[in-house]
């Protein structure tokens, strides 16, 4: 007998649909899955042997083939233990086999029957509901997640004996009702109260946070450098539902989705200077998000910039002007988002004290020029902000008087993004960071003194390209914070003293 069960397989973001054929036939016990399956999946045939062993199922004693179709798409993940039981039991005749396919199962089986979590569950249910598939089974850890997609019906099932049970009509499995999304306020971050001082570094932030533009710091050890860059995620505008979708698909794929089933605060990742070019951009052989891509709509924070290898630096030049990235391997492409708000942080040289009036620097001319020959040009041309940050004088450190709160802070920033969200609604794009040059040229304003300025700092400084439009936006986000129509001289003359390491 014969027996065909619906599930799906992720690769990248998107979810494929996959038919588990399962055969059984006369001759000696064996158990095989064809189709392509990586280890993960071959290991299914010891999982769901004992997990029917303990769910008092018979396992047939036959010969047992399991076809994962198409054969000729690699198969990954633990997600195919619970449609590969339901097919043999349906094939063996233990369970009554459906006349359409409205059903799709996935879960993780333990060797007691239980079903365990699987990740990419989000991309499995938007493919589901594309299908036209009216019911998906999965574990209870991920009904939360999959019930975020409206028009289907999610059963959150906890054993293998549960679904059986749900099949033959003995028993209802529990059906969660579509979830609403609460976004979250963003109060758990640092606030920006805590910080004495700094009140240019704070500026910029802001700016940085208003129009979604990248941002270098740069100053002495113990300068607050660090903590300047944790408050920055509680000063940005919540997540839009469409964002929290995004990012929620993302981080269910990596299998690292918080509790509540769904992401509700922007991201804050912070990889250690020794991730290698996979890790921040992505990859494997089944490709995985890497952290720019974990980061998406929040904040990649990269401490000790110069630390980090230089190869897997430029890895960000791409991502950091079109916004996603593409990793190729022989079984395919994929394309993950990578939106991401860059926040980098390096001392000013080796030492770190070239720019303290109260240390002395003691590195030799040939050690700064080969700390600072570790960024490159075109990695620095990609940041719109560069920011000196020098110690804080002893009399701020110890004022007891609080600085401004990020709530506040967040009130202008999110005021700014609105406007943009008006302004550029038929363009596509959420923020002033994601304009293109040709965008830049139709839909910024600028007064003629602005203007001049603007073409005298490019003869001048011998601004590129990317530069030139670069000053343009973050010129538009600083009249944004202002609520003004146009981009005066002011604001642009305030851009520009953010183009100081262009001089460098």
């Amino acid at each position: 007998m014969s027996s065909r069960i619906c599930t799906a397989s992720v690769f990248g973001l998107d979810a494929h649909p996959v038919d588990v054929e399962a055969d059984i036939s006369p001759g000696l016990s064996a158990f095989l899955i064809v189709g392509l399956p990586d280890t993960a999946v071959q290991e299914a045939r010891e999982r769901v042997k004992s997990a029917m062993k303990h769910t008092s199922l018979a396992f047939p004693r036959t010969k047992i083939t399991i076809n994962l179709a198409p054969a000729d798409v690699r198969k990954a993940g633990t997600g195919f233990d619970l449609p590969i039981a339901i097919a043999i039991l349906t094939a063996h005749g233990d369970l009554p086999a459906a006349e359409k396919q409205t059903q799709m199962f996935v879960g993780e089986l333990a060797l007691d029957g239980r079903l365990r979590p699987s990740s990419g569950t989000l991309s499995i249910a938007l493919t589901a509901r594309e299908l036209g598939i009216t019911e998906l089974i999965v574990p209870t850890e991920n009904a939360d997640e999959a019930s975020l997609v409206p028009n289907i019906t999610v059963h959150a099932a906890s054993t293998l004996r549960s679904v059986v049970d749900h099949i033959m009509g003995h028993a209802v499995l529990t059906v969660l009702p579509q979830r609403v999304i609460h976004l979250g306020t963003g109060t758990h971050h640092t606030d920006m109260s805590a910080i004495r001082g700094q009140e240019q570094a704070k500026r910029a932030l802001e700016v940085a946070a208003a129009g979604g533009h990248n941002i270098i710091l740069q100053g002495p050890p113990g300068s607050g450098k660090t903590l300047l860059a944790r408050t920055l995620p509680g000063i940005l505008p919540r997540l839009t539902i469409p964002e929290t979708l995004d990012v929620t698909r993302i981080h269910s794929v990596a299998g690292i989705l918080p509790p509540t089933g769904y992401v509700t605060e922007r991201p804050f990742r912070s990889p250690h200077h020794s991730a290698s070019g996979v890790a921040l951009v992505g990859g494997g052989s089944i490709p995985k998000p890497g952290e720019i891509s974990l980061a998406h709509r929040g904040v990649l924070f990269l401490d000790e910039l110069p630390e980090f290898s230089r190869t897997v630096l430029e890895h960000l030049r791409q991502p950091l002007e079109d916004g996603f990235v593409t990793v190729s391997r022989a079984q395919g492409t994929v394309t993950f988002p990578a939106r991401f708000l860059l926040v980098a942080a390096m001392n000013p040289c080796p030492c770190g004290y070239a720019t303290d009036p109260g240390r002395a620097c003691v590195c030799t001319a040939m050690q700064l020029q080969r700390y600072t020959k570790r960024l490159s040009g075109p990695l620095l041309d990609r940041i719109d902000l560069a920011i000196d940050v020098p110690k804080v004088p002893t009399d701020k450190l110890t004022d007891l008087e609080p600085g401004e709160p990020s709530t506040a802070i967040r009130e202008r920033v999110q005021n700014a993004r609105d406007l943009q969200t008006e302004r550029y609604k038929e363009a596509g794009v959420v923020t002033n960071a994601e304009l293109t040059s040709e965008q830049v040229r139709r839909l910024v304003k600028l007064k003629p003194d602005a203007r001049q300025i603007l073409r005298l700092a490019v003869d001048r400084f011998r601004l590129s390209a990317r530069a030139y439009f670069r000053v343009l936006k973050v010129g538009r986000t600083i009249a944004d914070l202002e609520s003004a129509e146009v981009v005066e001289e002011s604001h642009v003359a305030e851009a520009l003293r953010y183009r100081k390491i262009d001089e460098v």
